[in-house]
């Protein structure tokens, strides 16, 4: 079962769901998005009764957990999608795996009072829901504190105008030890047992620990074959704790010295945004595909060839005085790479960021990566 909403889906996506004739549920996102297309549209009661009955279910975006929590009955599924999407319930649940990592959560009014003296350094403040990395701070002193609160009195209006409550909250934030160690971005899911397959890792650059964009995820042959089995036994560990079945997710965390730390969880899709992408542009599969037909990726078949290439999914985020008003240079930017797979265009006004860019690299393009890091992408803003 596929729930589809705003703001979008892929066309990789709708062209599988059309081929496939996965059901559908018929919403007006739904009709309009794949406008043309034969979808197997279901109604509302078909896709609740499916659901119930313990069907797996994928969404392109979180915006759609507010419709399946409300209208279907499934109780292990609603807790699972409240558990993972709720930072600081998760950091509860699974505080026996991180002893030592602090953590504290505070509505908005009493984030506004706290003392800083009083607060350890470094730290990561977030929204305890939350999307994209909206409202995400690495704070190492009192300037970044006033100006991360600054930032939030400026923009929270602007992140509920583009997002529903039900994916960036109402006003909770965590303040989280800052984590240290490589961040990765994992797809995988839950099976009926509970057991954890991972379907893709990227690892997640920065330019600086400051930096908590999405500028560079990159996955190679390579990350996955010598991270999986780490990351498929620490998930098989935290859903010891959770206990989901024929769950989908997207999850962050870092990992310093073999140890996993989580980041964030992300119920009932993969990367967002479409992001997922990336596996089929790459190494020819779909991870949508793979969990709701049960059918898990031949890694050796997909990565055959293709261990010296790095294939990159970016989102292009705007400049800090970037107004919205600029148009965005697409043909300029896309000709410092030589192999894009995908430019992926998005209206920064409803997304909040220029699009996403799927390339493909390799040992001689490997400088494309870098320009693409440390770009502000000024230039390209007229």
């Amino acid at each position: 079962m596929i729930v589809l909403d705003e703001p979008y889906a892929s066309e990789p996506l709708l062209a599988w769901m059309e081929s496939s004739q996965h059901p559908v549920l018929d919403n007006e996102f739904a009709r309009t998005t794949a406008a043309g297309r034969a979808l197997n549209l279901v109604s509302a009661d078909e896709a609740v009764r499916r659901i119930d009955a313990g069907e797996r279910v994928y969404t392109n975006s979180e915006n759609a957990l507010a419709w399946i929590v409300e209208n279907a009955h499934n109780e292990s599924l609603s807790r699972a999608i409240g558990l993972f999407k709720d930072k600081a319930a998760m950091r509860q649940v699974l505080a026996a795996l991180d002893p030592d990592l602090f953590f504290k959560t505070c509505s908005v009014d009493e984030l506004f009072k706290l003392d800083f003296s009083k607060l350890e350094v470094p730290f990561v403040l977030k929204p305890s829901v939350g999307f994209c990395s909206m409202g995400v701070y690495a704070i190492q002193d009192r300037e970044d504190w006033e100006r991360a609160l600054a930032d939030i009195q400026r923009n929270a209006s602007t992140w509920h105008d583009m997002y529903p409550e039900s994916v960036i909250g109402s006003g909770s934030f965590i303040l989280e030890g800052y984590i240290e160690g490589t961040e990765y971005a994992l797809d995988a899911y839950f099976d009926a047992t509970g057991a954890a397959h991972i379907l893709n890792v990227l690892r997640h650059d920065f330019v600086s620990a400051e930096d908590t964009s999405d500028r560079m995820y990159v996955t190679s042959a390579p990350i996955v074959r010598e991270t999986s089995a780490l990351f498929t036994q620490w998930l098989d560990r935290v859903n010891a704790l959770v206990g989901a079945r024929n769950f989908p997710v997207h999850v962050e965390v870092r990992v310093l010295d073999g140890h996993v730390c989580p980041i964030e969880f992300n119920p009932l899709r993969f990367a967002g945004l479409g992001g997922t992408d990336v596996s089929w542009h790459g190494y020819g599969y779909r991870t949508y595909e793979a969990f709701l037909e049960d059918e898990r990726p031949d890694f050796d078949r997909a990565f055959e060839g293709k261990g010296d290439k790095v294939y990159t999914m970016s989102l292009l985020n705007p400049p800090a005085d970037a107004t919205g008003d600029e148009r965005f240079d697409y043909d300029a930017f896309l000709s410092r790479f030589s192999h894009v797979l995908e430019m992926r265009p998005f209206d920064v006004r409803r997304v909040g960021n220029y699009g996403f860019l799927f390339l493909e690299t390799d040992a001689e393009s490997a400088n494309e990566l870098d320009f693409l890091m440390h770009s502000d992408l000024k230039e390209f803003l007229r």
